[in-house]
């Protein structure tokens, strides 16, 4: 178990990191710079399903059922994005229709889920 917790925090404090350095970019009005940071992320995003399989199975079951499922989904997501070649796509990821900056993404909400089920 705590080493997919583990797993996940270094996920979600890369996406993070990407997001921040992606900010500054179009700050400075770097549309080529943050473009690759948000392929960097969809790419990161792509794998999580396979990447994760590893570390979910020593999960609970009700936990291991839900990492499973939403692990699918944002892999699936990034690899549209990717496949769509659309920065806005890549962009919006983990973030749904209503989000407000502070909020947390929903990868962050993914780990207060498992967290809860564990």
């Amino acid at each position: 178990m705590d080493e997919f917790m583990e797993w996940l925090e270094e996920r979600i404090a890369a996406v993070s990191d990407i997001e921040a350095t992606a900010k500054e970019m179009i700050s400075n009005r770097d549309s080529v710079g943050y473009r690759a940071m948000m392929r960097k992320k969809a790419l990161l995003l792509a794998g999580l399903d396979e990447n994760g399989r590893r570390f979910a199975f020593m999960l609970p079951v009700p936990a291991k059922a839900l990492a499973a499922s939403k692990l699918r989904r944002f892999s699936a997501s990034a690899s549209t994005a990717l496949e769509l070649d659309s920065t806005f796509y890549m962009s919006a990821l983990l973030f749904p229709e209503d989000h407000q900056p502070g909020q947390p993404n929903d990868l962050e909400v993914f780990r207060e889920e498992i967290q809860q089920l564990m």
